[in-house]
């Protein structure tokens, strides 16, 4: 009968002296931690009277062990930074665990508020950032360096290219970025890990003199190609595709002369997935207001598919009233633009491409409608929301299912976009006008004129995990 009860004993639970602090706990749970952890490994020991001792801090392995019990941290988490409770996650074998407590909920704009500035440590100012898709880190260009922040955002490292200065900057595998200045030739692959440049990509014509020391305004990427806008001294100006498994230049897209206004460089670009074109843009601003083009180029045949300028063709029901900036929803094909004089926000069915596609979202509440367009405006699409830049505060167009329709009824027009105001003017008096947005995971980042580090915007935590 002694036997039996030690052997269940030894099934059940397991006794565990860490950095001379005892705790008693079960098997199973320690078994939670996964197959390849350290946890696990302990608790396949042959069971005796005497703990197992573990030479580490007590006080962050109880805040181990409620997260394996309860799958979140306990308050007592706040007492130790993220650097200190992700190096024990790592010893112990855990850090899945602790990554899902840890991450924000589902970013949602009407809920998102400002948790974090990154500063890099030297030349703290971005001049450009891309966000990992996935897990909310991301890689910040300052001067001509780059610094890297995990999805717990911490800093990973910084890398010292060989540019003055980037200006455009797009991840496009895991450990390598693909690189642009405005200031210098070529696009450049570096890979983060090794802090090396391991290729490059100049656009070049030996029967076009014109064509040399090309620069790189704008980068997308698809699983196959790097994109990169090019332009060169006199204006003249491409799309180069470089193959990833070559990482060579592949073809030329959409070349245009630099002798026409309408040829302006594209300053943005998007590669669309699901119908495998390349959603390109450009806005400029002068004495007679802003203008600006969207073309559309299919990178299997190399040519364009659809185009609209304004101001110019599809204006018939707008005309004069050009947009500020304009971006693209991926997920639902539909592109959406802010207007330079109302303010207002448009939005168009990238399947259902015609002269004049825009259709205006409206505000029913008489407070927060627009009184006319603010300064440089900045518009950002990401999961199924529009972010619009107000002067120096942030607004958000969100969908909203309309539970009165059946699905046949679901079309483009009757789509429903409410507005809410993320961060006011009168909040953020002190802050510089929002230069760009890009979101990654379930984060918002944010950077503004002037103004030193890289903001991180996430939602309230409704899952009960600890913020930081």
């Amino acid at each position: 009968m002694e036997e039996q009860n030690s052997r269940t004993q030894h099934q059940d639970r397991i006794k565990l002296n860490v950095g001379g602090k005892l705790f008693e706990t079960t098997v199973s749970t320690l078994l939670s931690a996964g197959p390849d952890s350290l946890l696990a490994a302990l608790s396949a020991r042959e069971w005796d009277n005497d703990p197992v001792f573990i030479d580490r801090d007590p006080e962050i392995f109880s805040v181990l062990l409620y997260l394996l019990r309860t799958s979140h941290l306990p308050s007592t988490a706040r007492r130790f930074s993220k650097q200190e409770l992700t190096e024990e996650a790592l010893y112990y074998g855990v850090e899945s665990q602790f990554k899902a407590a840890i991450l924000p909920p589902p970013l949602s704009g009407i809920d998102a508020s400002l948790i974090e500035t990154i500063r890099p440590a030297s030349d703290g100012f971005p001049t450009a950032f891309t966000a990992g898709a996935g897990d909310g880190s991301v890689w910040i260009a300052h001067g001509g360096q780059i610094s890297g922040y995990d999805w717990n955002l911490l800093h990973a490292g910084t890398i010292r290219t060989h540019l003055d200065s980037i200006t455009s900057i797009r991840r496009v595998w895991p450990e390598v970025a693909a690189v642009g200045s405005d200031t210098a030739a070529g696009l450049h692959l570096y890979d983060f890990s090794s802090g090396r440049r391991i290729e490059s990509a100049q656009w070049t014509d030996s029967s076009d003199p014109r064509i040399y020391k090309a620069r790189v305004l704008s980068i997308t990427d698809s699983s196959t190609s790097v994109f990169a806008s090019f332009e060169c001294a006199h204006k003249e100006n491409c799309i180069l595709q470089i193959d990833k498994s070559t990482l060579k230049i592949a073809s030329e897209i959409g070349r245009l002369p630099g002798n026409s206004s309408k040829t302006v460089v594209p300053k943005k670009l998007t590669y669309l997935p699901e119908s495998g074109l390349i959603f390109s843009s450009a806005v400029s601003s002068g004495a007679f207001g802003y203008s600006g083009f969207i073309r559309l180029w299919d990178p299997r045949t190399r040519e364009m598919v659809w185009e609209t300028n304004e101001p110019g063709s599809g204006r018939s029901s707008r005309f004069g009233d050009s947009f500020a900036d304009v971006d693209v929803e991926v997920e639902e094909l539909t592109m959406f633009k802010v207007c330079s004089k109302s303010g207002d926000v448009g939005m168009a069915d990238l399947r259902n491409l015609k002269d004049d596609p825009w259709i205006y979202l409206e505000e029913k509440n008489p407070s927060l409608r627009n009184t006319g367009g603010e300064e440089n405006n900045v518009i950002h699409c990401y999961r199924k929301q529009v972010f619009v830049s107000r002067e120096k505060g942030l607004e958000v167009w969100s969908r909203v299912e309309q539970i009165e329709e059946d699905v046949e009824n679901r079309d483009f027009e009757r789509r429903c976009y409410r507005r809410n105001f993320v961060d006011k003017v009168e909040n953020c008096r002190e802050k510089g006008m929002i230069r760009r947005m890009e979101g990654g995971g379930d984060r918002l980042f944010v950077s503004r004129e002037g103004v030193e580090g890289l903001e991180v915007w996430e939602s309230s935590d409704l899952s009960g995990a600890v913020s930081f």
